[in-house]
């Protein structure tokens, strides 16, 4: 990992300062577009945020990825995102696949224990396109508690956005994380680390 030069892990991990830092972007650039992580980790974050009294009318929210599912089905990312940040007057734009994705001032990423970052995994079926676009990504295995096809941003898009934060928690995360680091690794994580245009923050926290 010795291609990555701007990586600096957050003194504080929490939820609340990943808010904080969340918060800080939205004020210092109002126009902004951000891509921000499903599944249940980010959720407390993106509802405190969306309950401060930010300005969003002109900043456009994308998810990183979701499951190829109808909006109001129970494990529809898109469906958390539309109902906790629609009143707070952003604008959503929902992921298509092979759609072009402009560039972003921010992604936020989250990471599972076999280093996989928005629907990109280790082990896949990805159905890549050229530039910066959502592609339609088919884990291999399927996991059992959601088995269904993916819409992610690729690698392109993920790393070629102005900033990355990556929020962790726990510590199989953690020693991950290092041992990408200290290695050579072909791992999602380590892919649009190694390849990031801007800086990244590490929020890491032990819970």
């Amino acid at each position: 990992m010795s291609e990555v030069k701007d990586i600096t892990w957050a003194a504080d991990g929490s939820d609340t300062a990943v808010a904080d830092y969340v918060a800080g972007i939205l004020a210092a650039k109002p126009n902004a577009m951000i891509a921000i992580p499903g599944g249940k980790t980010p959720q407390a974050i993106i509802t405190d945020l969306a309950a401060r009294p930010l300005d969003w009318s002109d900043v456009t929210v994308l998810l990183t990825d979701d499951r190829m599912v109808p909006n109001d089905h129970p494990h529809s990312n898109q469906l958390f995102i539309d109902t906790t940040l629609d009143p707070t007057g952003a604008r959503i734009v929902g992921l298509v696949e092979g759609g072009r994705v402009p560039p972003l001032d921010l992604v936020w990423l989250g990471m599972g224990t076999d280093g996989h970052v928005a629907s990109l995994f280790p082990k896949m079926t990805a159905y890549e396109l050229p530039g910066a676009r959502a592609i339609r990504t088919v884990p291999d295995p399927l996991p059992s508690e959601a088995p269904f096809e993916r819409l992610s941003l690729n690698v392109n898009a993920l790393w070629g956005a102005a900033e990355i934060i990556l929020v962790v928690r726990g510590a199989e995360k953690r020693a991950l994380l290092e041992k990408v680091f200290a290695e050579d690794s072909d791992l999602p994580v380590a892919m649009v680390l190694k390849r990031a245009r801007g800086p990244v923050t590490i929020f890491w926290s032990a819970e």
